[in-house]
C-alpha cells in the first residue's frame, strides 16, 4: 500500500469527518482519478510529435498513454478529423497515489519562484485542474531528450460535492495551495 492511501485511511478520514460533521463513512471525499493530458498544436505541421508526447507521459506517469484525436475538422486551424494532436493519462488507485506523491514532494517544488498553487482551479463540485507549463519538472524526464518544452494539464477528480469539500482533502494530501 502506497503512503498517501495508507495516510488517508488512517488520518485524513477522520479528519475530515471531525471538520465538517459527516455521519456515514461513505461520505468522506476521496480522490476517484487523476487525469494527466498534454494537448500540443505543433502536432499539426508534424506528427511525429505526438511520439515523444506519448513517450513523456508514459515516463511521468508509469503507464502507457492514449493518444488524443480531433473530433471535428477545423479549416482554419487546418486541423482533420482523426488527427492526433496530444495524448492523455488517467491514473487509478496505486499508480494515482504515487504519482500524487512525487507530484507533491518531488516536482512541484522543482517549478521556479513557486508561491503555492492557485485555488480558483476548483469546478464547483469539489474536482481541482492544475496546468503546468513545462514537462522538466518531473525526475523522470532526461532533459538532454527533450524536443521542446510542453506544458500539461492535470485534473484531480474527488467525490466531495462542494470546493471546501475537495480544497481540504487535496490539502491534507500535501497540495501547496495558496492561504
Amino acid at each position: 500500500m502506497s503512503r498517501l492511501k495508507e495516510k488517508y485511511e488512517k488520518e485524513i478520514k477522520k479528519e475530515l469527518i471531525s471538520t465538517f460533521g459527516f455521519k456515514n463513512v461513505n461520505q468522506v471525499p476521496r480522490l476517484e482519478k487523476i487525469v494527466v493530458s498534454c494537448v500540443t498544436r505543433d502536432a499539426v505541421a508534424n506528427p511525429k510529435i505526438i511520439e515523444s508526447v506519448v513517450e513523456d507521459l508514459g515516463s511521468i506517469t508509469g503507464q502507457k498513454p492514449v493518444v488524443a484525436k480531433a473530433k471535428k475538422s477545423i479549416a482554419t486551424f487546418k486541423i482533420r478529423t482523426g488527427l492526433a494532436l496530444g495524448a492523455m493519462v488517467t491514473l487509478r488507485g496505486e499508480r494515482m497515489f504515487e504519482f500524487l506523491d512525487r507530484l507533491v514532494n518531488f516536482s512541484l517544488p522543482r517549478v521556479k519562484d513557486f508561491r503555492g498553487l492557485n485555488a480558483s482551479g476548483f469546478d464547483g463540485n469539489g474536482n481541482y485542474s492544475l496546468g503546468l507549463k513545462e514537462q522538466i519538472i518531473f525526475p523522470e524526464i532526461n532533459y538532454d531528450k527533450v524536443d521542446k518544452v510542453r506544458g500539461m494539464a492535470i485534473n484531480f477528480v474527488t467525490t466531495a460535492k462542494t470546493n471546501e469539500e475537495g480544497r481540504a482533502l487535496l490539502r491534507a494530501f500535501g497540495m501547496p495551495f495558496k492561504s
